[in-house]
């Protein structure tokens, strides 16, 4: 990691002032958001912050799937079916099929049920991470299928959100025990052995009190229970740095070369001083523009369970805001919800797109540009096309 580009992003985020909404800045350049607050609304083209690409996935008798992106490389794409049958699809950049992978069983060989499983890539050594939340172990496997090894932590950590470091290690915040308001009051993300699962460096996050991250709906015919961590993205890749986020923490931290913390933005008032809680985290980091969400934990009776505030910090106006996001391949204002989040830090995000409702919408003459030419190749029933969103070069 180079510390010069560190500290020059650091530097980037650190000044909150402006007509957009106003925040505070400490001396040691963190911002503050005061996640109550009302802020005026933004509109940005992705197009002017972001490069935008399409990858059409061939469909052939091997290849029918529904695009379930596991993870993205710089030369492959791991994809799989909506409901698991073991099938791992293997593509190239150019969406062409390479092959289809299928080890899903109970041997000591086999993965299981890939709807609960999180893959990541690594290319430089030619793997694929599985990693299985309820058996909390790890195996792995060349990008041919071939079983290589499978490991555990001896204390039985478990893992979410982990992401590929570098050619020896991987980096993922531990779940081994639930953090809640009555446990531990540090929630640890851990550096881990490619090899052995063994751990090579535990960074901890401290708090006040732990959140509890079950939440229960109230009313209605039946009661739904949602573990608020299931699907958040919890380490995120920019550029060559990591950002950590936890819920039972005020403040949003940086991961620097030498492993230290280094805290870029907090919120007031604090998470432990709001009933119901309203939650702070981070969802994604530009060279322009900190994307954040909060919602109270709280599930309410509609599609989706959490009514989101998005918000966006704008270092260029020094300006708070929250917005809408525009995709400019589309004619009419196409709002694009950021919602794949990948491993590494070249790809931001992706997003798939169904076929027959991209050829449906060039029918109405709504696409233009690249996705207007690649919807007229399209037929009904072909996979569907990823979308993946880069950081500009």
């Amino acid at each position: 990691m180079k510390r010069g580009n560190t500290i020059l992003t650091i530097i980037l985020l650190a000044v909150m002032a402006g007509c957009g909404g106003r925040g505070k800045q400490s001396a040691d350049g963190v911002i503050t958001v005061d996640v109550t607050k009302s802020y005026p609304h933004k509109e940005l083209i992705l197009q002017d912050f972001m490069d935008v690409e399409y990858i059409a996935l061939e469909t052939n008798d091997d290849f029918i799937n529904q695009g379930m992106v596991l993870d993205i490389g710089k030369e492959i794409i791991l994809v799989r079916n909506l409901i698991s049958d073991g099938n791992i699809f293997v593509y190239n950049r150019n969406g062409k099929g390479l092959r289809k992978i299928n080890r899903m069983g109970q041997g000591p060989e086999d993965y299981g049920n890939l709807v609960f499983c999180r893959i990541t890539l690594d290319e430089e050594n030619n793997e694929m991470f599985i990693n299985n939340t309820f058996t909390k172990r790890i195996s792995v496997y060349d990008l041919y299928g071939n079983f290589v090894r499978n490991f555990s932590r001896s204390e039985g950590a478990n893992y979410s959100s982990l992401k590929n470091l570098d050619r020896l290690n991987l980096i993922g915040r531990e779940s081994s025990s639930s953090v809640n308001e009555n446990s531990t009051k540090s929630q640890p993300f851990a550096i881990i052995s490619k090899q052995d699962g063994s751990l090579v460096n535990d960074i901890r996050i401290h708090f006040e009190q732990g959140i509890n991250t079950m939440v229960t709906s109230s009313g209605g015919e039946s009661m739904i229970t949602v573990d608020l961590f299931a699907n958040t993205n919890t380490v995120i890749p920019f550029r060559d740095s990591w950002i950590f986020a936890e819920f039972s923490s005020d403040t949003i931290y940086r991961l620097l070369s030498d492993f230290s913390l280094t805290p870029i933005m907090t919120r007031i008032p604090s998470v432990h001083s709001t009933n119901p809680e309203i939650l702070f985290l981070p969802i994604l980091l530009t060279d322009r523009y900190f994307f954040v969400e909060t919602f109270k934990k709280e599930i309410e009776q509609v599609p989706g369970f959490f009514r989101k505030t998005k918000l966006i910090y704008d270092r260029q106006e020094n300006s708070m805001y929250n917005y809408t996001v525009i995709n400019d391949d589309y004619s009419t204002k196409k709002i694009l919800d950021f919602s794949a989040f990948n491993s590494n830090s070249t790809i931001a995000f992706w997003q798939k797109l169904e076929a027959y409702e991209l050829i449906e919408s060039n029918k109405k003459g709504e696409l233009k540009g690249k996705l207007k030419e690649l919807a007229a190749t399209l037929d009904e029933d072909d996979n569907p096309v990823i979308m993946l969103v880069k950081h500009k070069q």
